[in-house]
């Protein structure tokens, strides 16, 4: 069986452009494997994805999906794409689309209503696409993806403009999807989402991958850790305790007594921290010390700007008095 999606050495720079968006990449994708690509605005992610459904020949390297090329017609009906801009024909049906995307894969128009059956939107098949929702837009993006039962489904932003159970039932199928051999490249902002759905993340910056595995051990490269506690112990006394980075805290007069001095304290010393912390607070309560989130390992691993590896965590102390 062919993989997927496989990415060697892949190289591309814009015209005018003073650096590379993708500097020498590999990447692949396995059978049944969803793999999230995450990174900062202007990492190179929207690039790789045009070079990997054949809208952009690459300057250097190769992409390969199901073992051919992305550029020829046979290689793309084994390739569901959903991009997150997609215009339709205002004058066509929801039907219509998915059957058209059904036809030219080889596909059956049977194929077509079996799948709008699916994705429960088979209501909708006699839509004018104007009049749909954004969220039924995406429904119906996601139906023209998967109808070509494709090797290598491309997702940008899928879930955006869904509701949470539409979300559910959406990673729900494509779970099913996934058993049966279909691979996933995924993009999105929902970092959390993708934490929850990836079998690995690889988190590109300046157009180089930095990162790429799991997301509990991009997570657990992060030593900081978060300790949640209602205290009343002053700022200036928290950030003196001896491994404090950051903290975050409610204001001691909000409305609402349950957020009141509601404090977070980032540390890398989590045990020497609380001690001392009960020590000048014995009534601290709500104690809950919990690591670094995906989210929080996507942003120091994929730097900032030009850097070509992780950003320093920040020892800055922070004194929200307007924090939720």
């Amino acid at each position: 069986m062919h993989t997927p999606l496989h990415v060697h050495g892949l190289s591309h720079r814009y015209p005018g452009a003073t650096r590379r968006a993708l500097d020498d990449v590999d990447l692949s994708v396995r059978p049944g494997e969803c793999l999230a690509l995450l990174g900062p605005n202007g990492a190179g992610k929207t690039t790789l994805i045009r070079a990997a459904t054949g809208l952009l020949v690459p300057d250097g390297g190769t992409v390969t999906v199901a073992g051919g090329d992305p550029r020829h017609a046979d290689v793309r009906a084994r390739l569901g794409v959903m991009l997150q801009a997609t215009a339709f024909p205002s004058h066509l049906t929801v039907r219509e689309l998915v059957v058209g995307a059904a036809l030219r894969a080889g596909r059956t128009t049977a194929d077509a209503d079996r799948m709008l059956a699916d994705l429960g939107i088979d209501d909708l098949a006699g839509r004018r696409t104007r009049t749909l929702s954004g969220g039924q837009q995406r429904r119906l993006q996601l139906a023209r993806a998967l109808v070509t039962d494709p090797d290598l489904l491309v997702l940008d932003e899928p879930t955006e403009g869904l509701d949470l159970a539409s979300r559910r039932a959406t990673w729900e199928h494509l779970a099913a999807r996934r058993e049966r051999g279909t691979a996933i490249l995924l993009t999105t902002h929902l970092v959390a989402e993708a934490g929850t759905v990836a079998d690995r993340v690889a988190v590109l910056s300046a157009g180089r991958i930095v990162a790429d595995a799991t997301p509990t051990v991009l997570t657990d490269q992060l030593p900081d850790r978060t300790i949640h506690v209602h205290t009343t112990v002053a700022t200036a006394s928290l950030a003196a305790l001896p491994g404090v980075l950051t903290i975050d805290r409610a204001p001691a007069d909000d409305p609402d007594p349950a957020r009141r001095d509601r404090t977070s304290i980032v540390t890398r010393r989590p045990e020497d921290v609380l001690r001392q912390l009960l020590v000048l607070d014995p009534a601290a309560h709500g104690l809950r010390v919990v690591g670094a989130s995906l989210e929080d390992a996507v942003a120091t691993l994929g730097g900032a700007g030009d850097a070509r590896g992780p950003r320093p965590t920040s020892t800055t102390h922070h004194d929200r008095k307007d924090a939720a």
